[in-house]
């Protein structure tokens, strides 16, 4: 007799668990159970089918991997719930005898701590693993460096999120490796270079926050004490390998003062002072600090081979010089450029880390009070800057605290300018010293005043920009995302109109701004016969609505058009420049049907011929053009027809998406038409 199989033995039956059935195989609570899984990284699973999974009549909606559930059973964590179990139970029953005392020792001393040092270690068995899944632990560490401290977010939490990423900051900040920054609705995007890892995390913007109720919390809580366990490794590997002291002396009272980045103090191994830190490191992100007489050696060496290099040369002959200075290599990045339409766009080479710390290096800047301070600060540093300067109800840790310091050469503001009345009298005038400081919110002559979108723009262009263009009160160039390649036929603020549309389009924008116009003139005429003839119809009328002089006022203009008795000489005098007049005109009209590609015909032309000529030809280019689309749209209908259903289906969305795309660009291009007219006019 054959072997019977029983049921759920096999199959999806066998593969898949319920969370009930896991819940109850690890013999834990289920808020404990959603920590584990968040710890090591177990998440639901969908079965194909749910049915078949399910090993009960009902459909259950939450499955899991057996396999990941046998994985949890040797978890050492697990012991550690059960010992907060039982150490729960003591506390009940202590309180239930009235023993206080007794229930707060054991709540003190007795609460079992966890370690999560061997899950990182399971979870990123490679620092690069760790650091390219680090995107939502830094989004998720700065969010809760902002939020308020209430009963769900204790302040140490806070005070934790804050000082790892203040120290994910100065690593940042003295490697170089911040690359580029957004500006949204949402917060402040950032993304770093680390070991030829791309991370790209989100910072919140400095407001005050509110703390809802419809936020749970708790999970919230568990994937930052999994984060801020993970950041931690991930800073200390990232500051050893340049040499420095891991963790760095943090000044409690300069962050209770604002210093925020100034209450971190780094210190290299070996070194002294904090200042000679940047000149241990190598420039070239992640690379190690090598120390000793190695060092000395190998620059030894590379000074001696520069010297026989040199040596060797003929420095006499201008034509090995010429060569050397043509094949001399140059600070400058190559970029690719497009050979033609609809070829493919090639990612353009990323700026080292030499060039993103010189952007702003030989410059000083002020923040004023409006500007946000903390972004400002970290970009200005991260590319460079050594001198920021700043209020100093800001905060404490800047250059100077003096707004009219000669040093500035920058000055960041975000308000308008205000335009101050020069009423003084020359009494006044005299009575001024020459070196005297304006007035705060007035100009320092030689100073560049900026808003604070310029230093965003520099930074993802990779360059300075016109500071002109930023000025304060000076309408913007649009801030575009730096991650969002402009598609094929989509709009790109940056780029001309002219070079956006094509000639069809071009077709379509004249013969809608000529419609436009014809309504509006013909609308305008009206307007403007209609008021003409009730001004002649209450000239006409007296205060009792009877005509009056009538007669008088027509024979008044027929004496008016009669110019009297002239000579026959100035008659012909007359003709002759009448004659040449019609010459030129009719050289004039040559002209223009030349320049509008028309064929000319001599005679006299109409009032508004040529605009009609004008529009006649472009009716018929539209005429071509509306021929040339349907027989394209034939044509395509007959390829269509030999499709099959599934592909026609996946043509037809894709062709949906597409006119989506086209319709949106349309939109916004004729938008961009409507304001350069409006600036023109």
């Amino acid at each position: 007799m054959p072997h019977i199989k029983k049921k759920g033995t096999s199959g999806q039956a066998k593969n898949f668990i319920t969370r009930t059935q896991a819940v109850r195989k690890l013999q834990i609570s289920l808020p404990d159970f959603r920590r584990l899984c968040i710890y090591k990284g177990i998440y639901p699973r969908e079965p194909r089918n749910k049915k078949k999974a399910s090993k009960t009549a009902t459909a259950s909606t939450t499955f899991y991997y057996t396999k990941d559930i046998q994985y949890l059973l040797h978890d050492p964590i697990l012991n550690k719930f059960r010992d907060h179990k039982a150490l729960a139970k003591k506390i009940a029953r202590s309180l239930g005898r009235g023993e206080v005392g007794d229930a707060a020792r054991l709540e003190k001393t007795g609460k079992p701590r966890i370690s999560l040092d061997h899950i990182i270690k399971e979870r990123y068995p490679t620092f690069v693993d760790a650091l390219r899944d680090l995107d939502d632990a830094c989004s998720l560490l700065f969010l809760f460096a902002n939020l308020p401290s209430t009963s769900t977010v204790p302040p140490k939490t806070i005070a934790l999120c804050q000082r790892l990423c203040l120290e994910f900051q100065h690593y940042l900040i003295i490697t170089h490796s911040l690359r580029k920054s957004f500006i949204s609705i949402k917060g402040i995007y950032y993304q770093a270079t680390i070991h030829g890892q791309d991370i790209l995390w989100l910072v919140p913007h400095k407001f005050v926050l509110r703390v809802t109720g419809d936020v749970d919390f708790r999970i919230m809580g568990t994937f930052v004490d999994f984060y801020t366990t993970l950041l931690g490794f991930v800073n200390y590997r990232l500051y050893t390998s340049i040499g420095l002291v891991y963790p760095p002396k943090f000044d409690v009272n300069s962050d209770e003062r604002g210093g925020e980045l100034d209450a971190i103090t780094l210190e290299g191994k070996g070194v002294g002072s904090s200042e000679r830190v940047e000149s241990q490191i190598k420039s070239g992100n992640g690379q190690e600090q090598v120390e000793g007489s190695h060092v000395e050696h190998t620059a030894i060496q590379k000074h001696a081979d520069e010297i026989a290099r040199l040596t060797a040369q003929d420095a006499n002959t201008e034509l090995d010089d010429q060569l050397m200075q043509d094949e001399a290599p140059t600070d400058t990045i190559d970029e690719f450029e497009v050979q033609g339409e609809g070829a493919d766009v090639l990612d353009q080479p990323r700026q080292g880390d030499a060039e993103a710390g010189s952007l702003f290096a030989p410059y000083s800047f002020y923040l004023s009070r409006e500007t946000p301070r903390q972004p400002l600060e970290f970009i200005l540093r991260a590319f460079g800057c050594k001198r920021i300067s700043w209020d100093e109800v800001l905060g404490d840790g800047a250059f100077t605290h003096d707004e009219f310091d000669p040093s500035i050469t920058h000055q960041v503001v975000d308000r308008p300018p205000v335009i101050q009345d020069e009423i003084a009298t020359n009494g006044d005038q005299e009575e001024s010293e020459i070196g005297s400081k304006p007035a705060r919110g007035g100009r320092m002559p030689g100073r560049t005043y900026i808003q604070p979108q310029w230093i965003w723009d520099c930074v993802n262009q990779g360059k300075l920009l016109r500071p002109d263009l930023y000025a304060p009160g000076a309408t913007l160039p649009p801030h575009l995302s730096p991650w969002v390649k402009p598609a094929k036929s989509a709009y790109d603020p940056t780029v001309p109109l002219a070079e956006q549309e094509n000639s069809e389009e071009e077709e379509e924008a004249r013969s809608d701004e000529e419609e436009e116009e014809e309504d509006g003139g013909l609308k305008d005429g009206k307007d403007d016969q209609a008021q003409g003839g009730l001004v002649e119809d209450v000239d006409a009328m007296d205060d009792h609505g009877m005509d009056v002089a009538g007669a008088e006022s027509e024979d008044q203009s027929e004496d008016e058009d009669f110019g009297g008795f002239a000579s026959e000489d100035a008659r012909d005098g007359d003709k002759d420049e009448a004659d040449a007049t019609d010459d030129r005109t009719e050289d004039q009209r040559e002209l223009e049907a030349e320049a509008a590609g028309l064929p000319y015909t001599a005679g006299p032309i109409p009032n508004g011929g040529l605009a009609r000529a004008q529009r006649t030809k472009t009716a018929e280019a539209g005429k071509k053009a509306a021929k040339r689309r349907k027989e394209e749209t034939e044509e395509l209908e007959r390829r269509k027809m030999m499709m099959s259903k599934k592909k026609r289906k996946l043509y037809e969305k894709m062709a949906y998406s597409n006119k989506e795309k086209d319709d949106e660009a349309k939109r916004l291009k004729s938008k961009r038409r409507k304001l350069d007219q409006a600036q023109i006019r």
